[in-house]
């Protein structure tokens, strides 16, 4: 699936180059030349990826990373370290300051985008393009198609969202405000009971197969998704 990701890097031709490639496999590119600009853009629109280097004019790429991690907004967003220092001890340093996966430059563009799918799918599997099933509930994001049993299932574009976040995070639970950030977007601004509304319409369409059972309330709390019944 496509994703929004931030390329922080400030030799211009790296960029281009990484953004045009970025571009050419259908994700999404902000760029950013320093941590400062990249802090800026991260406040405005959430990416799902950033691709920080190293050596950066003002804060250093490890500076920023570790401020990222420090912010419960961006904590779990995955980093992929881009820098031209291959030494073991460099490479324990930038995933000590939070890092998912280091990359020695050069690297190829196929390289790159394997390490970008490899992160999303352990850091933000929603993101995917990996089928996921439950019980039987079968989601398959490159179709876009959902069935129970066997069985279509029709669900609107924003339940089929949710039902996918809840699928790739099954047995975790999460509130309407952490909902609302993850499906609709942290900038998207409507009430937390939209989120109520849109899980009533998903466990009606999910009720014909009896899969309304796994979309749970967990009362003060939130919602989750899970095959265990308490």
């Amino acid at each position: 699936m496509p994703a929004n990701i931030l390329v922080v890097e400030d030799e211009p031709a790296i960029q281009e180059l990484i953004a045009a490639n970025l571009l050419h496999a259908g994700h999404h590119v902000l760029r950013a030349n320093d941590a400062e600009e990249a802090a800026l853009l991260v406040r405005d629109t959430l990416p799902d990826v950033v691709l920080l280097d190293w050596m950066l004019p003002g804060m250093p790429g490890l500076q920023f990373a570790r401020r990222l991690r420090a912010d419960e907004r961006t904590r779990d967003l995955p980093i992929i370290m881009l820098t031209a220092r291959s030494e073991e001890h460099d490479k324990i340093a930038g995933l000590e300051a939070g890092a998912d996966d280091y990359l020695t430059k050069p690297f190829s563009p196929r390289e790159l985008l394997a390490r970008i799918k490899a992160v999303l799918r352990r850091r933000a599997p929603q993101m995917t393009e990996d089928a996921v099933e439950i019980e039987g509930l079968r989601l398959d994001p490159a179709t876009h198609r959902v069935s129970g049993d066997g069985k279509a299932i029709d669900l609107g574009p924003t339940e089929f969202r949710l039902l996918h976040f809840f699928m790739t995070h099954a047995e975790r639970v999460h509130s309407r405000t952490q909902l609302l950030d993850q499906v609709w977007g942290d900038h998207v601004f409507v009430e937390e009971r939209t989120v109520d509304v849109h899980i009533r319409r998903l466990r009606s369409a999910l009720e014909a197969t009896g899969h309304d059972r796994l979309i749970q309330t967990v009362r003060g709390s939130g919602y989750r998704c899970s095959a265990q019944v308490e």
